[in-house]
């Protein structure tokens, strides 16, 4: 075969270097290319980690058996010979900055691996890569002076189980320094000053919220195939709000930079929650401040009392406490049957709250005008398997109400439930809760559901057993709030709130107070939503507008764009089937019934979308005993499209 001549850049040589002009044939191989380059280069290095990426196609040249014919490279290509593992500039959740190689020509999937490998995180396919915000460059640009913690010369390590020194991996107990970036990653940072917090970027509207999603990476591509270059700034972040086999023994740095991602989304407003609710935040982050600054390292021994204590809870689930059990030696369902105030507020035939006897069974709500009347038809009957659970409830105010959206073929019910006291409501709410997800109250989780409700009212209730909250000047509230609070209290105003909060969680270990924060967030009604801009076509309804779509772990929500209002939820468990057509891409799903959406997508790119539906549904398919092995392969088939690897 004819000789030609291949043009190839080294990069080790600098930019200023010649390219090197090579002499080949087009059955030569990817492997012959990379050794005549190394042999005419005549410097002695290690090249193993080095590959050719050919700039034109965007792609690396990974097969070193393909020859140059059947990968389609011809004379006028431009290859550059450089490494695979690259610095990144990697942001945390907490805020910190972490200088770490990464491979840049496998898949982000991977790439994220072992980033989470080396950094003690586990179930590291929750976390993804995100692009930052393009902030406009000043005079005086300040980033250059941001800290960095510098991790380029730990190995990134090919093992899955890491090996414990003194509770941390090996790799981290090398020297003081990487022993200070490991406390960083596993010990919460001090709350941010407030002037910090005012300077971020909040989202003012539904619509500002699905800007953030739009920059998350392709997973089934490499960082130098999207545009990624050596030294580029990069968030890593937990992308999917859906969290395996959490252990506080394991996961010290897992449970603290979750904890940082949460506690931001609430201080900068990505996550709506009440006046009280905001206390109770404010309470557990002085509390774990207090915490985290009291101890240098998280202690093991406390992680085994967390462990001990969540393998207790676990065992009381799997075997049943006495209620369940007497619950199940009677053969007859339970069921709640109680006096409560009903509320539809688009029904013009009631006005305000009207008193009826309701009986909750399987997953539906009956109600009749009287107790007497129980024994025939009930006026309505609500089944609430599918419909959307949120709280409305002011414990000072002694208001426990309970907010429903149940699916209907025009759109979403609107209807509220008023209780009369807590215990009350913690029994009729997670009888809700559970009925959303298609669970009766047989299930093993009710009673703990409801322990889990009453825990948390009780701690947004004033104590007046509990001493006097004394002013703390140290104390620094406005770093506690979200701007909204810090606009509408002074100091003097939020500390006496936050301290007598602080009351009934001072009680509580680290890891405890971590994870009943992590729990008070996840329990939050618009908890673990991504937001996106598509233009939506219903073909029931026959036509096509913008809407904002709400992607959570196990439903889609459809959004007013105007309003902000819930419209309709499609549940993964009812869908059929979905599909993207990459040409005019667009996402056209099937659920039951017949119901049958296609939309494309506004400010993301479909891909985006796809890949947020796929993770979903991967993420469903993890069981505990496959913990330790990750089906790359089929989050790739779920997530990756026509371009799946």
């Amino acid at each position: 075969m004819a000789a030609w001549d291949l043009t190839v850049t080294v990069e080790d040589l600098g930019p200023d270097a010649p390219p090197h002009q090579i002499s080949v044939t087009s059955d030569l191989h990817i492997g012959g290319v990379i050794l005549k380059l190394v042999e005419q280069t005549n410097l002695k290095k290690d090249w193993s980690d080095h590959s050719l990426w050919w700039e034109q196609k965007q792609q690396w040249l990974l097969r070193t058996g393909w020859t140059l014919d059947k990968c389609g490279v011809h004379a006028d290509a431009r290859l550059v010979f450089t490494p695979q593992h690259k610095p990144l500039r990697l942001g945390l959740p907490n805020g910190a900055t972490l200088k770490m190689r990464a491979c840049f020509s496998s898949p982000v999937f991977r790439t994220v691996m072992g980033i989470c490998r080396v950094l003690n995180l586990r179930h590291p396919e929750e976390l993804s890569l995100l692009r930052p915000v393009e902030e406009k460059k000043k005079k005086k640009d300040k980033d250059s002076s941001e800290e960095l913690y510098d991790l380029t010369d730990v190995p990134l390590t090919a093992g899955s189980v890491q090996a414990l020194y003194n509770g941390m991996p090996a790799h981290f107990a090398d020297s003081p320094k990487t022993e200070a970036v490991y406390k960083m990653l596993s010990v919460s940072l001090p709350s941010p000053a407030p002037e910090a917090i005012a300077k971020l970027y909040r989202p003012a509207s539904v619509v500002d919220k699905t800007h953030i999603h739009t920059r998350w990476l392709d997973s089934s591509r490499s960082l130098m195939q999207q545009g990624i270059q050596e030294n580029d700034k990069l968030w890593l972040c937990f992308k999917y709000y859906t969290y395996h086999d959490m252990d506080p023994k394991y996961d010290a740095v897992r449970l603290t930079q979750l904890y940082e991602q949460a506690r931001w989304a609430i201080l900068l407003e990505d996550i709506d929650c009440t006046e009280e609710e905001m206390m109770l935040f404010g309470a557990l982050q002085y509390h774990i401040g207090k915490e985290s600054l009291s101890q240098d390292m998280v202690s093991s021994c406390q992680g085994m009392d967390d462990l001990e204590s969540a393998l207790k809870s676990l065992e009381v689930k799997m075997v049943g406490d006495g209620n369940s059990t007497d619950m199940l030696d009677n053969m007859t369902a339970p069921e709640l049957n109680d006096h409560l105030k009903i509320f539809r507020p688009k029904r013009l035939t009631l006005k305000g709250y009207k008193q009826y006897w309701c009986k909750f069974q399987d997953t539906s709500i009956s109600y009749y005008k009287s107790k007497e009347d129980r024994y025939g038809e009930p006026i309505q009957q609500l089944n609430l398997k599918g419909c959307e659970v949120a709280p409305d409830v002011n414990v000072a105010g002694q208001k426990f109400c309970i907010k429903l959206l149940i699916p209907a073929p025009e759109g979403m019910n609107e209807i509220y439930l008023r209780c009369e006291n807590e215990k009350q409501y913690s029994q009729w709410m997670a009888a809700c809760k559970l009925a959303s997800k298609g669970l009766t109250l047989l299930d093993s989780s009710y009673q703990s559901e409801v322990k889990n409700i009453q825990t948390f009212l009780s701690m947004q209730r004033s104590s007046s057993a509990a001493p006097t909250a004394q002013t703390d000047d140290s104390i620094n509230t406005h770093s506690l709030v979200s701007p909204r609070y810090q606009k509408k209290y002074k100091p003097k105003q939020l500390t006496p709130r936050i301290l007598e909060a602080y009351q009934n969680v001072a009680q509580l270990s680290l890891t405890s107070a971590i994870l009943k924060f992590l729990q008070i967030w996840q329990a939050l009604p618009d908890f673990g939503i991504s937001y996106f801009m598509v233009s939506l076509y219903e073909y029931a309804v026959g036509s096509r507008k913008d809407e904002v779509l709400g992607i959570a772990n196990n439903r889609l929500i459809r959004i007013d764009l105007g309003v902000g209002d819930v419209v309709k939820t499609w549940r993964y468990n009812n869908m059929r089937q979905w599909n993207v057509n990459w040409d005019i891409r667009q996402v056209a799903i099937e659920f039951d019934g017949n119901i049958n959406i296609a939309f494309s997508c506004v400010n993301a790119d479909c891909k985006v979308v796809h890949e947020y539906i796929g993770g979903y549904i991967f993420m469903s398919t993890r069981a505990r005993q496959q913990s330790d092995t990750l089906n790359e392969e089929l989050f790739h088939k779920l997530t990756g499209g026509h371009e799946a690897l």
